[in-house]
């Protein structure tokens, strides 16, 4: 297969850990014989510093003449400490999603066993859950109309939203859950929101297509309770833009690092990849920024082209790297491993994966390895 991806570094920590996923891209083409056409292009604060645009036309055209496009992360706190910036980077971002019609955002969040003692929670608490939370994109209060009064004291951010775009997002959401546990969970708050009010009826009204999945509604705040106290409980979770902005990024904990996070933003023609943390500025350079979710979202990458044997390697090489706790600081507090390590490790594990000897713990520990 060949693929032209798109690829938009951004800032902070998001060159580091997007050319970690280049890297298990470059192994999978090698070893499975795909050819990754990979073309990079500016977005966010460094696209602001150079052209005075977070999303330039360039960039844009790119994006929209490419199979995919794999994302690094954007922000600057030049940007997040200055509420009178007229310009930010996230303008771009959004502008994109729109652009790009990439209403559906995707996140797996199931914890690695390896891992279960490095989230807050407790290991019987997180043991066993295994769910996917889709988020709307593209509408909502992030898209809607913004007003500020002259004097800078009153502002208002209009929340809408019609019956066709939860509808689209809807039928995916029943779909991946008819693949998986066959289970439903739409979030809310219809007690108080009108919008909320619209989405419980339109996805109820979707629901009669999928008789085999079970519906149910919980209202954003319990929800928010309902991750953390028992997360075993859900399946696939649905909601719209600003809930699951914040619930997608609470239930990070249960993985043990945001760090672990990939997701999808898919539309109707166009998809994009990338890890759901931040631009960590503070890490930038020191080679600490964990990578593995910038990974994930490559391998999201590849099963969303249907090379799901191929993704299944970059999974394999991930629980490996975690099992032989090649991993990052935000892991293991005491690592000797970098961003650029586990980045190596992955790619290698994917060139050598039936090798196992190649991999001797030991060896990755003492630092014998040709990994570090």
């Amino acid at each position: 297969m060949n693929l032209k991806i798109a690829v938009l570094p951004g800032d902070g920590i998001g060159p580091e850990v997007i050319l970690q996923a280049k890297k298990a891209l470059y192994a999978i083409g090698e070893v499975y014989n795909h050819e990754f056409v990979f073309e990079e292009a500016l977005m966010g604060a460094i696209a602001i510093d150079k052209t005075g645009n977070p999303l330039p036309e360039q960039t844009l055209n790119l994006c929209l003449n490419t199979d995919a496009v794999l994302f690094g992360a954007i922000g600057d706190p030049k940007y997040d400490n200055n509420p009178n910036a007229k310009v930010r980077p996230e303008q771009g971002l959004l502008k994109l999603r729109k652009e790009l019609g990439l209403f559906a955002n995707i996140r797996p969040i199931k914890p690695y066993k390896s891992l279960l003692d490095a989230s807050p929670l407790k290991r019987e608490i997180i043991e066993g859950a295994d769910f996917t939370i889709f988020r709307e994109l593209t509408g909502g209060a992030y898209f809607g109309a913004k007003t500020l009064n002259e004097e800078g004291t009153h502002a208002s951010d209009l929340c809408e939203y019609s019956e066709e775009e939860i509808t689209r997002i809807a039928h995916l959401a029943f779909k991946s859950a008819q693949n998986r546990r066959k289970k439903l969970t739409m979030v809310d708050k219809a007690n108080v929101l009108e919008t909320s009010r619209l989405w419980r009826k339109v996805v109820q009204k979707v629901g009669e297509s999928y008789p085999d999945v079970a519906l149910d509604f919980l209202f954003v705040d319990n929800a928010a309770m309902q991750i953390i106290l028992n997360p075993k409980q859900f399946d696939v979770i649905l909601t719209e833009n600003l809930f699951g902005d914040i619930l997608s990024d609470e239930a990070s904990v249960i993985t043990g690092s945001i760090g672990l996070l990939a997701s999808a933003s898919l539309g109707e023609k166009n998809a994009l990849f990338e890890p759901i943390h931040g631009s960590y500025p503070q890490a930038k350079g020191k080679n600490i920024a964990n990578p593995i979710a910038s990974i994930l979202s490559a391998a999201m990458l590849l099963e969303h082209f249907g090379l799901f044997k191929e993704a299944n390697v970059i999974y394999q090489a991930i629980e490996k790297a975690i099992e032989f706790k090649v991993v990052t600081v935000d892991l293991k507090a005491d690592s000797k491993f970098g961003t650029n390590e586990v980045g190596e490790f992955v790619s290698n594990f994917i060139f050598s994966k039936d090798d196992l000897l190649y991999f001797n713990n030991d060896n990755v520990h003492i630092g014998q390895s040709t990994i570090v």
